[in-house]
């Protein structure tokens, strides 16, 4: 019996360590980050928690891929506002980039009303970058992208106007996402 003690404590933890690996390793690995359904496009956390944002998202995935790929490579879904209201004259649809090395805030304004309209779009942090103009699909991208440390990409001012003549009907201002 002796002779079989130090094997049975060897295969003891031999056993003991394969069975804690899988633990150990899910624990250092990174959650894998939820996907707009249909889309290549990641939601942002806020928006994976937004049960409006999530259904807005799904009723129009096509939208949420163009967007994501007219702002480019790391950005993640904020948002989707349908504007002025259900009546959904235009949606706006805002993403941001938080990685090391550049940050950046992107939103594309959707025209839903199959006509041309004078749409203007607009982005502002210490200065503003806008696309104005009559368009008959979307207004956008437009995009704030900043390397400085206080850069809050989230907390971008987004502005999204479209007139009907010279009555604005749609006038939304909102951040590009939940802003601390």
């Amino acid at each position: 019996m002796r002779k079989w003690l130090p094997t049975l404590a060897l295969s003891t933890a031999l056993i003991s360590s394969v069975l804690a690996a899988p633990q150990a390793l899910a624990q250092d690995s990174k959650p894998s980050p939820e996907m707009v359904p249909g889309t290549n496009v990641e939601f942002s956390p806020s928006a994976a928690h937004d049960p409006q944002t999530r259904a807005r998202a799904a009723a129009d995935p096509a939208a949420v891929q163009a967007g994501g790929l007219l702002c480019g490579s790391g950005y993640r879904l904020s948002f989707v506002d349908p504007l002025p209201d259900s009546r959904r004259f235009g949606t706006l649809f805002t993403y941001f980039k938080e990685v090391r090395g550049g940050n950046g805030a992107c939103a594309v304004f959707d025209n839903n009303l199959g006509s041309k309209k004078h749409m203007k779009l607009k982005l502002c942090w210490t200065t503003c970058k806008v696309d104005e103009g009559s368009f008959s699909d979307y207004a956008g991208p437009v995009k704030y992208e900043s390397n400085d440390p206080d850069f809050q990409p989230r907390c971008v001012m987004v502005n999204a106007l479209m007139w009907e003549g010279d009555v604005a009907i749609i006038d939304r201002q909102t951040h590009v996402a939940a802003c601390d």
